[in-house]
């Protein structure tokens, strides 16, 4: 009995028992994966190219209807559960059929089976065995492997090939299930975060979408970050190398680059971006006293950072415009580029009889000459600047990937075996045909592809019959070369059998 029919309640839910429910719902997820490729998501997608992307009131919808964050959405894991419960009740309805072929093989056909078979047919034999005889060698011939069933009145022929390709299908049904189980595991306890770190940074949290942020159960360092371009320019790799920190202990450390993750606790830590932090890392200056210009040496300083340069004066990089620009009294840059850098050092200077005295020095890379003249006792010439850049991460917590890539694999093994392999059967029965003469049965089916099959079974009744008039032909020439055919002269009296001999 169908398993809708079992329960009251479930007939009134006939719909999810259809497959061409599963194909509406399997449309469904298609579509909205689809969408969630093209809408730009949080957190992966950075606030500000999100704003540029859309206008405030349709970021606003986006937001509110979930299509910003589609894989983590309850209607998208409600849709992805709908979908398994009509793949396992239309799976459990229809599997019995299915394992009926594989647990009891069909080996004799009944009578009523011999008349509706659509592949057919009857070729006139001089024996059961003889027929048998030659249908067995066929059927070896043409890959099978025949086995004789014993019935109460005669013996038939079977043979199959592919018979696990009958549940193919429930394969494929499988590996759906597992791949929905596994999205709607990282729906419900999965995440993703972004986290960006300059060089020698660390950190234990990271940002998910709309600010919110995340602890991490350990923590993570960048030791060095990098980009690698092509010869026109253009960027060919980045890479970062990070270390994994527990309490003060480093447990692991790893180059990472695209597509090559670093792992550890579940967590998978991607290189997705590189840039300009806007910020200088380092300024190399050449110092000259100038009571003494020989007295000359080479300082590195960093943003807020104060270097002695005798026991009486110190500098100290007081501000760093990457991209300067002056408009009346306001100053500022307009892009993280160090397009056309400022630098803004302040000295200070000692004095024993009174309190410490400043002076601000302006540097101009582009434009040495516009350096600005200070009271200071020494000179600076800019030499080198290495800008701050920071490394982009994408974090994901998804523990239900091993079911998706088990399904994914699964699921490449039923397709296989629902699409190359075709379960065939063939039978060959001795029986009497209408008119009482001795004929043997041949018939066969075939679980798909049945116009391709029957041109083979056009060729495997064709073998038979070429085997039965080769065996019968051999017969004819042992007959005649063991009892050749004399004159037969029994019942012919007198002249008539000696007119007979003489003939």
């Amino acid at each position: 009995m169908p398993l809708r029919l079992w329960f009251p309640w479930i007939r009134s839910t006939r719909w999810l028992f259809s497959v061409r429910t599963g194909i509406v719902l399997l449309i469904l997820v298609g579509i909205v994966s689809a969408v969630g490729t093209l809408v730009l998501q949080r957190p992966q997608t950075e606030p500000e190219k999100l704003t540029a992307a859309y206008s405030t009131e349709t970021l606003r919808w986006l937001d509110r209807l979930g299509l910003t964050d589609v894989f983590h959405s309850w209607w998208f894991a409600a849709l992805l559960l709908l979908l398994s419960v009509n793949l396992v009740l239309t799976s459990i309805e229809r599997f019995p059929v299915a394992w009926s072929y594989v647990r009891r093989p069909y080996r004799r056909p009944e009578r009523h089976f011999l008349s509706s078979l659509p592949l057919q047919r009857e070729i006139p034999i001089p024996s059961a065995d003889a027929g048998l005889h030659a249908a067995e060698n066929a059927f070896r011939q043409m890959g099978f492997r025949p086995r004789r069933v014993e019935g109460k009145e005669s013996v038939s022929l079977f043979a199959e090939r592919n018979r696990f390709s009958r549940l193919a299908a429930y394969v494929v049904h499988a590996s759906l299930l597992l791949i929905f189980g596994g999205a709607l595991v990282d729906a419900i306890w999965g995440y993703r975060g972004y986290l960006a770190l300059t060089e020698n940074e660390q950190a234990s949290q990271i940002e998910l979408r709309e600010g919110a942020r995340k602890s991490l159960p350990f923590t993570i360092r960048c030791d060095a970050a990098g980009q690698e371009n092509h010869p026109d320019g253009t960027p060919r790799r980045w890479w970062s190398r990070l270390a994994v920190l527990e309490g003060n202990r480093e447990v692991l450390r790893k180059e990472i680059a695209v597509n090559d993750p670093l792992v550890y606790g579940g967590l998978r830590f991607f290189q997705s971006g590189y840039g300009s932090t806007g910020e200088v890392a380092a300024v190399e200056l050449r110092t000259t006293l100038k009571s003494n210009p020989t007295q000359t040496k080479n300082i590195v300083l960093r943003l807020g950072e104060t270097l002695p340069l005798d026991n009486s004066h110190s500098v100290t990089l007081a501000a760093f415009y990457p991209d300067f620009y002056i408009n009346g009294t306001q100053v500022g840059t307009r892009s993280n580029q160090p397009n056309n850098p400022a630098i803004q050092l302040q000295v200070q200077t000692a004095s024993a009889s009174g309190p410490l005295a400043t002076s601000k020095a302006w540097l101009f890379p582009n434009y040495p000459a516009l350096a600005d003249p200070d009271g200071s006792a020494y000179t600076f010439e800019f030499r080198d600047l290495r800008m701050g850049y920071f490394t982009g991460l994408q974090v994901s917590y998804e523990p239900g990937q091993w079911a998706v890539w088990a399904g994914i694999i699964l699921m490449g093994i039923g397709l296989a075996a629902a699409f190359y392999f075709v379960h065939v059967r063939v039978w060959a029965v001795p029986v009497a045909d209408g008119r009482g003469r001795l004929v043997l049965w041949v018939g066969a089916s075939a679980s798909k592809n049945r116009s391709e099959f029957e041109d083979r079974f056009a060729r495997l009744v064709t073998e038979i019959e070429r085997k039965l008039s080769r065996k019968a032909e051999a017969r004819m020439a042992w007959f005649h070369e063991v009892a050749p055919v004399k004159p037969r002269t029994e019942g012919l009296i007198g002249a008539e059998a000696g007119e007979k001999v003489r003939t």
